[in-house]
């Protein structure tokens, strides 16, 4: 069959649960992933096929995607911040708007003398998309990254060695430390923040496939994580360290009000390219 006649029948099958937009985006994925080719090279060479063989890959690929299995756990990988990141079930899918995050950190980062040493850790690190990005953006880092989950460990580790990085993961459950043993100039974390309230408005493709532990909060105590890390980071920041965080979108007020009580100070909060609060940077009053 020529690869431009099953385009057509790839994305009709699939636009009754995507639109047909995201539906060729996920054709010309695959087409890139498996067959090393590109939408000029199918519209150079209209004749291209694939053999038998290849339709029953595409197939299968095809059916799990009927089914909302993510793009990028079906492809083993998905790019951030410019950057190739291995992703599989034990960790999240990241984020356009976590980019916006490790953004926001670089920028602060601009007027800092070149040669200072900078101690950063990332807490609840999944794929090790914000300590890799951040690990490569940044001269003369030093980045540490926790997760309760050794296999979300084992995923960014990898990543850390495909984007060529020096990060130290350390396999820690953060609700369970009462002190993170040194001092850091720089706290991020993008913890669990999804209340069980809200996993009516999460796609199924989310919510069947990517991990609870990594997403879920219970309602009575949302902003558990939130308030276990700002009181670490009250420990351990240097003096004028930073602590940023992404958040739920509901809970921006909330927030503020938590790191007000906590005596942090410069509070600021961010709205993401949705128009959505979802990030936060504090200053460590001294």
């Amino acid at each position: 069959m020529k690869i431009k006649e099953y385009r057509t029948q790839f994305i009709d099958t699939l636009t009754p649960i995507y639109d047909a937009g995201e539906a060729e985006s996920f054709f010309y994925l695959i087409l890139e992933e498996k067959k090393q080719l590109k939408r000029i090279d199918l519209a150079l060479h209209p004749d291209l096929a694939f053999s038998e063989e290849e339709i029953a890959v595409w197939n299968s690929i095809l059916e799990q995607l009927l089914q909302e299995i993510p793009i990028q756990y079906l492809l083993g990988k998905t790019s951030f911040y410019g950057l190739d990141f291995e992703v599989n079930e034990n960790v999240l899918i990241p984020r356009q708007e976590t980019e916006e995050l490790v953004d926001w950190i670089l920028e602060s980062q601009k007027s800092k003398v070149e040669s200072r040493k900078v101690k950063i850790l990332d807490i609840g690190t999944g794929s090790g998309c914000i300590a890799i990005s951040l690990a490569k953006n940044i001269p003369n880092a030093q980045v540490f990254a926790i997760d309760v989950s050794e296999k979300a460990l084992a995923t960014a580790q990898k990543n850390a060695q495909i984007n060529t990085v020096n990060v130290t993961f350390i396999n820690q459950n953060i609700l369970e430390t009462e002190d993170l043993q040194q001092q850091f100039d720089i706290i991020v974390s993008n913890p669990p923040y999804v209340r069980n309230l809200e996993k009516e408005e999460i796609k199924k493709n989310v919510l069947d496939n990517e991990p609870h532990l990594a997403l879920f909060v219970e309602d009575n105590d949302a902003l558990i994580f939130y308030k276990k890390i700002a009181e670490l980071a009250r420990k351990n920041l240097s003096e004028n360290g930073q602590l940023y965080f992404e958040i739920n979108q509901y809970l921006g007020k909330e927030m503020v009000e938590l790191l007000e009580k906590m005596n942090f100070s410069t509070i600021e909060l961010r709205k993401d390219i949705y128009g959505n609060d979802r990030m936060m940077k504090a200053d460590l009053s001294v």
